[in-house]
């Protein structure tokens, strides 16, 4: 006897994949654009958070120099940047709006056609509640913006390393959330009776461990800590960092120590490799060669690129391409995640 189907007719599987697929694209800019803020240290220049007003730029002299006076006022430019011009704050401004009017693009990108396809019952049944628990995420992203912000603006010279983390990963999961949905909306296409594909153990090691080193990568940017070793595989001409290690208790020196934080990245980033390979050869015996392919190929990139950028002293071209290759290798374990979950059980 056949299953139900999940399709109803009027359900439209492969035009909410591509419809999500395009989100997707624009939250892997949005992250290059967030790591580019990130390393011009602009994430600053702008004091305060208007989610409708503050979509349109000054526009007027005396509205630059209405906003340049705001920053003016908080400790990086009292400590830091302490006579900048008004075209080098511009300059920085332009990093931080274009970061900010990208993410109301993108929520406006998400909210107007879900309501669309909702209004002509284009969605699948147990796609709808998935689509809005996205769709809330997405605003949770934008209020988790504002809380990272705002760690800058009193005490501190620059956002604090854990809110920058939890926001970049919190953009990641949604990333890898919504092309998941989209790979699930494709296989549905196809087959209006297939299931949902289920998150085996080797998929979820895999991503655990990616997401590890994705959260460490974000630790690196916060604390600047790229710059604290140039050599590789050695750290500053030693192979393993004990005298800093001593300096700092463990649980402290792990999250908040630029060198320690260091040596985890590039070592767990083997460990992490070992995982994503693991999880490419089941995919490749499940018959997904294509994801195979991929993981092996991003996964490779990204440790050479992440070796590049340190040993050339973290320039901000090398550095954006190297948190470009790791979404995309994000997405690169997602689909393999995936194609391994749609295997016989």
């Amino acid at each position: 006897m056949l299953r139900p189907s999940l399709t109803p007719i009027t359900a439209r599987p492969a035009a909410l994949a591509r419809w999500l697929y395009a989100v997707a694209a624009l939250i892997v800019l949005m992250v290059v654009i967030g790591g580019i803020t990130r390393l011009t240290e602009s994430g600053l220049s702008i004091t305060e958070w208007k989610p409708v007003t503050g979509t349109l730029p000054p526009l007027t002299d005396s509205a630059w120099a209405a906003e340049f006076a705001k920053y003016q006022r908080i400790p990086e430019y009292q400590q830091l940047n302490r006579g900048m011009t008004l075209a080098e704050f511009k300059g920085i401004f332009f990093w931080e709006y274009l970061h900010r009017l990208l993410g109301r693009v993108i929520g406006l990108a998400f909210a107007l056609p879900l309501l669309w396809f909702w209004v002509r019952k284009a969605i699948p049944h147990g796609f709808g509640l998935r689509l809005v628990a996205l769709l809330a995420l997405g605003g949770l992203q934008g209020v988790v913006g504002w809380w990272m912000v705002t760690s800058g603006l009193s005490v501190r010279t620059d956002v604090s390393h854990i809110r920058l983390a939890v926001h970049l990963n919190l953009a990641l999961a949604i990333l890898a959330a919504i092309v998941w949905t989209a790979r699930d909306l494709n296989v549905l296409a196809a087959d209006p009776q297939a299931r949902p594909a289920r998150l085996t153990g080797v998929g979820a090691l895999a991503l655990g461990l990616l997401f590890v080193q994705l959260i460490y990568g974000a630790l690196m940017a916060g604390l600047n800590a790229g710059l604290a070793a140039k050599d590789w595989p050695l750290m500053n001409g030693r192979v393993f960092p004990s005298a800093e290690f001593a300096a700092h208790p463990i649980g402290d020196a792990i999250v908040n120590d630029p060198y320690t934080v260091h040596f985890i990245h590039r070592w767990w980033a083997f460990v992490a490799f070992a995982g994503l390979i693991l999880l490419a050869r089941v995919a490749k015996r499940s018959g997904a060669r294509r994801e195979s392919v991929l993981i092996h190929a991003a996964v490779g990139t990204q440790i050479l690129l992440g070796i590049g950028t340190v040993m050339m002293g973290v320039p901000i071209w090398l550095a954006a391409l190297h948190q470009l290759t790791g979404a995309l290798l994000l997405i690169a374990t997602v689909f393999g995640a995936h194609s391994v979950g749609r295997a016989p059980r």
